[in-house]
């Protein structure tokens, strides 16, 4: 190996014989000698030299850091160095070859002391020029006709990409998965019925449109839908929230009807249910265009404004909703229907208040129905494994008490209410209402938006789990188009049940196939079976609706999980559930989105700021108050923010920027501003009463023929800028601020103004200000904003904390007057 002081003579001594004169003070060349005195000497005159090949520079930093340690070897400290000279490697081409000062080099390098930087430092415009950054791409519009040109193989993808059946049934393994679909199938079909029948009572609909929409919209999403687990069907939150709609715009009190010219009123149920259907019929095709939308128009994302706290809150307040609604059929008494904020306390009041007009036999039907239900799913979910498929305690339910109330005449001899009619056969499309759409366009979008919500969470959740992608457009798409199409068929809005995917995955679904093979069973209902269950007793349906519930209520154990892990998603749990319950549930929805993002706001607005220090023999940076062995940087303060900077918040960052430094800003530069206009004050009189004594002079010294000329020193010359010091006012402790925006992803235009008043406030207290790990995309948007001029410039911007630290430390030395006293 190269001794490093003959490596460096070698250097330039090959270097004055190709002509070349490595800059100094004076111009004149300084071959670097292995004596202390005289190698310091040369240090004070030389820094690091750049040799340039084919026009890039290669830095030669850490050769000449190498250099300084051995001519400064007895003395432990470093001069400042002076600005780097700049050489061109073809000019030393003819007595050393670049492969051989490479060599020369990677010595160099290899023999450091651990430590020291091992190259240059460079700064964003350094970058630029080095990296040769790309000019941004501009789309012209004759590109993106281009790209929606159509051709074959485009028209192919796209028809895959929409009806997703194509691409995966030609490939359907029907050995390894027919069988587990088809039982799968019959499964979750015989839950429909029962949860069919059950959801439209919930909606204030006939029974018989529960079964359509556990048909239509299931065989739909077979060709649209991605998620091989998911059962679409009715859902209770979703009919609920349909429910209020009934209640409110097609209320029963406007179908009322005198009993043979009597004082006596009925309710005309033929009417009112036809004049609901029509209204529902509405709402589900508009949620559908809705959504078909969104996924069109690749807004899949929407639901992330939903976050998992928001939306377990709000189905939590929904089956608060639902259980509420459906005591007046358990307890079979009648009441008013309400709509609106407190509606939900103002229903339950009235349930209350009518307690004494109970139907006992109602109840004691219902209370026998739950607590079979529900003995009987706690075994189910007990013996899973044991158990080739789930008891089907719900349609057992069914038909059990379907034929004793048609043999024992429930609803003449007790007064239990039944389902009534459920007409045969399928009905004719028929258009919708489009006068409706201006009432109901606000509850149709919470409906599409909420429906998909639990659809993808769920479906994501089976993919996961079973290593296969649910593209979330795509499922927008599908059920848009299964309310969409289904909405003409009679059909109410749709979502994914959790009970019935979770029984479609467990007994051996492995694809859409089981949807088909439960709409299917629906379909044979429809047709054949479903006049059997005029005798079936509402409050059988009512036990249905409660029980399954029970999951639901099982979130009200998330306030315990959120209140250990994170108090502000707690926060928005409870504010959507106090708001969906006081508000009803679709301005509720509303309310509970608004706060959710003013959380974000508020967050982004109060952030973590922090000074930053270098962990000992470490390049890393960390918050001061936080790990003991991160020390502050002499006469450098590097500080952070934990959010972006925008105009939220820029004011505060500004603020805290201040307060973290240790001194007044503001208070220093009004102090400065004071004592410069105090100084021109003076120097103004001093220059009058100079004047007057001029002309006092000449008037009483100066003969004829006799010229008297004044010498000074400062005639023609401009006086120094005054300084903190020379003005006698303190002096910040630290000579430079680095700001870290490794955090930030965005600035707008009055960041970029607050911006850069930071760089001028801090410039007049004689503070350079640093820009570290700026992101490309914040950088640009810099550009654009017209951040940069001759003040602050691009040099001022370095790829990282460290980088920044060390062209300071670089830059100014205060070790030299250190090095001084020793010498």
């Amino acid at each position: 190996m190269v001794p490093d002081g003959e490596l460096w003579n070698k250097i330039t001594a090959r270097s004055m014989h190709a002509g070349e004169k490595w800059g100094s003070p004076q111009g004149t060349a300084h071959p670097f000698p292995a004596g202390c005195s005289a190698g310091l000497d040369g240090a004070k005159r030389w820094s690091a030299p750049r040799l340039s090949y084919r026009g890039g520079w290669i830095g030669l930093n850490a050769i000449w850091h190498r250099l300084q340690g051995i001519a400064c070897c007895g003395l432990g400290t470093l001069p400042a160095p002076c600005p780097a000279p700049r050489v061109r490697l073809s000019h030393l081409s003819s007595a050393c070859s670049a492969a051989e000062l490479g060599a020369m080099a990677a010595e160099m390098v290899l023999s450091r002391r651990p430590g020291q930087p091992h190259s240059e430092v460079l700064s964003e415009a350094d970058l630029e020029e080095l990296g040769q950054r790309k000019p941004p791409s501009k789309t012209s519009t004759r590109d993106y006709l281009r790209k929606a040109r159509c051709s074959a193989s485009t028209a192919k993808s796209l028809l895959f990409r929409f009806i997703p059946v194509l691409r995966w049934l030609p490939r359907y393994p029907v050995k390894d998965w027919l069988l587990g679909d088809i039982a799968s199938g019959f499964s979750v079909g015989i839950m429909h019925l029962p949860q069919g029948l059950a959801y439209a009572l919930l909606a204030g609909l006939p029974p018989v449109t529960g079964l359509y929409s556990s048909f239509y919209p299931v065989f739909l999403y077979f060709f649209f839908g991605t998620s091989r687990h998911n059962s679409v069907g009715p859902f209770a939150v979703i009919s609920v929230m349909i429910g209020s709609l009934t209640d409110s715009l097609v209320p029963s009190d406007d179908f009322l009807e005198f009993v043979n010219g009597t004082n006596v009123t009925v309710v005309n149920e033929a009417q009112r249910d036809a004049a609901r259907v029509e209204l529902v019929a509405t709402i589900t095709v508009l949620t559908g265009i809705f959504q078909v939308a969104l996924g069109l128009l690749q807004f899949g994302f929407v639901v992330t404004y939903l976050s998992d706290p928001l939306v377990r809150g709000y189905t939590t307040a929904a089956s608060v909703h639902v259980l509420i609604s459906q005591l007046k059929n358990v307890f079979g008494v009648s009441v008013g229907e309400h709509s609106g904020p407190l509606s939900l306390f103002v229903t339950f009041i009235e349930i209350c208040k009518k307690l004494p007009e109970t139907n006992v036999g109602t109840l004691v039907t219902a209370i026998i129905a739950m607590v079979a239900i529900f003995i009987v799913k706690e075994l189910n979910h007990k013996f899973s494994a044991k158990l080739p498929m789930p008891i089907p305690i719900e349609l057992i339910t069914i038909i059990i008490s379907t034929g004793i109330s048609y043999g024992v005449n429930l609803n003449s001899k007790f007064g239990i209410s039944v389902v009534g009619n459920i007409p045969s056969g399928m009905k004719p499309p028929v258009v919708p209402n489009t006068r409706y759409f201006g009432q109901v366009v606000g509850n149709a979008f919470a409906i599409a938006v909420v429906g998909y919500a639990i659809c993808i969470s769920l479906g994501k959740i089976f993919a996961l789990k079973h290593g296969y992608k649910v593209d979330s457009n795509q499922e927008l798409i599908a059920l848009g188009l299964s309310n969409f199409l289904g909405g003409f068929f009679q059909c109410f809005a749709i979502s994914c049940s959790m009970s019935r995917s979770l029984v479609q995955e467990s007994t051996g679904g492995n694809s859409q196939v089981a949807g088909v093979i439960s709409s299917l069973v629906i379909l044979v209902t429809i047709l054949k079976i479903g006049e059997l269950f005029h005798d079936l007793p509402k409050a059988i349906l009512s036990a249905i609706i409660i029980i399954n519930l029970k999951g639901m209520f099982k979130q009200f154990t998330d306030f315990r999980t959120l209140w250990k892990s994170n108090r502000v998603d707690l926060m928005i749990w409870v504010v959507t559930f106090v708001a969906t319950l006081l508000l009803n549930l679709d301005i509720g929805l509303g309310a509970s989105v608004a706060f959710a993002l003013l959380t974000v706001i508020f967050r982004t607005q109060l952030p973590h700021y922090s000074i930053l220090g270098r962990v000992t023999d470490t390049d890393v940076y960390k918050d001061v108050a936080e790990y003991e062995k991160a020390q502050e940087v002499p006469g450098i303060k590097i500080f952070r923010s934990s959010s972006t900077i925008y105009f939220a918040n820029v004011e505060m960052y500004s603020d805290a920027l201040k307060k973290k430094s240790g001194i007044n800003v503001d208070r220093l530069i009004e102090k400065k501003k004071k004592a410069l206009k105090k100084l021109k004050k003076q120097q103004k009189k001093a220059q009058k009463e100079k004047a007057k004594r001029k002309k006092d002079t000449d008037a009483e010294c100066n003969g004829p023929g006799v010229a008297v000329i004044e010498l000074s020193g400062e005639e023609g010359g401009t006086p120094p800028e005054p300084t903190l010091r020379s003005l006698g006012l303190p002096q910040p402790n630290f000579h430079a601020v680095i700001l870290d925006f490794s955090p930030v992803n965005f600035v707008d235009t009055v960041s970029i103004k607050i911006l850069k008043n930071i760089f001028k406030d801090f410039h007049e207290i004689e503070v350079d200000v640093f820009v570290a790990s700026c992101p490309a995309s914040v950088f640009a948007q810099l550009e654009r904003g017209n951040f940069f001029s001759s003040t602050i410039t691009k040099h001022c911007f370095f790829p990282s904390v460290n980088d920044a630290v060390l062209h300071l430390n670089g830059r100014t030395c205060p070790a030299s007057e250190n090095l001084s006293t020793k010498m």
